[in-house]
């Protein structure tokens, strides 16, 4: 598979990344924290809402715990994420902590979506992960060069992540044979959405989709 073929796969990803990424940038610049911060933040940290959400903590003169809890219960959904993706791993080099450290929604999205050779996976998924965040590090580091410079009103363009979450989502469908999973998590979303408490409704629904999908793995398996 050719670096050009990977990176076709990944345009997607860059339409999304890089708008927002120059909407983290422009925020932090709104801020008054030096350009360099936004570069820094994406190479380690590359946890797109998360990082939305650590500037609001910034901004609200948060504690070091606080921030570290409310990043944790955010991103613990890329848990589900990890075990959906150990037998593809398994036998990585020590490169798939890289692939492991860069699994966005996003990348995660297009790992599942491509149907990939396994003696090509790990090139693939590394290749993947890394274009995926250097379009994040490139859109954070041109909004935070030009936050100064350009009037800019960035209301809203953070729904440009789900969004584009949403589109890789259906695309996944798509190239499923298995369609039960989807559409049960999508009525316990529903539900998670009118019984659970909005600050808790993400968690929640995950851990009862997972616990379902998983208590009924043999059923579903041999429904499709």
């Amino acid at each position: 598979m050719s670096f050009f073929s990977i990176f076709k796969m990944t345009i997607p990803v860059l339409m999304g990344y890089i708008p927002l990424g120059m909407a983290f940038g422009l925020l932090l610049s709104n801020m008054l924290i030096p350009w360099y911060y936004a570069f820094f933040m994406s190479v380690f940290i590359f946890a797109g809402a998360g990082q939305f959400l650590a500037l609001g903590l910034f901004a609200s003169h948060a504690t070091i715990l606080e921030i570290g809890v409310a990043t944790f219960l955010l991103n613990l959904r890329h848990t589900f994420y990890g075990l959906s993706m150990i037998s593809a791993l398994k036998n990585f080099s020590w490169k798939k902590n890289y692939v492991i450290f860069g699994l966005t929604d996003e990348t995660f999205a297009l790992l599942k979506t491509n149907d990939i050779k396994e003696e090509e996976r790990e090139r693939a998924y590394v290749i993947i992960t890394a274009l995926n965040q250097s379009y994040w590090v490139i859109g954070s580091v041109i909004g935070a060069l030009l936050g100064n410079i350009l009037p800019f009103n960035y209301k809203g363009i953070e729904f440009s992540l789900t969004a584009l979450f949403v589109v890789l989502s259906i695309d996944l469908y798509n190239k499923s044979k298995q369609h039960k999973p989807f559409l049960i998590s999508i009525v316990i979303g529903f539900i998670g959405m009118t019984i659970f408490p909005s600050d808790k409704m993400l968690i929640l629904s995950l851990g009862l989709a997972a616990t379902v999908l998983i208590l009924f793995k043999g059923a579903l398996e041999d429904g499709n």
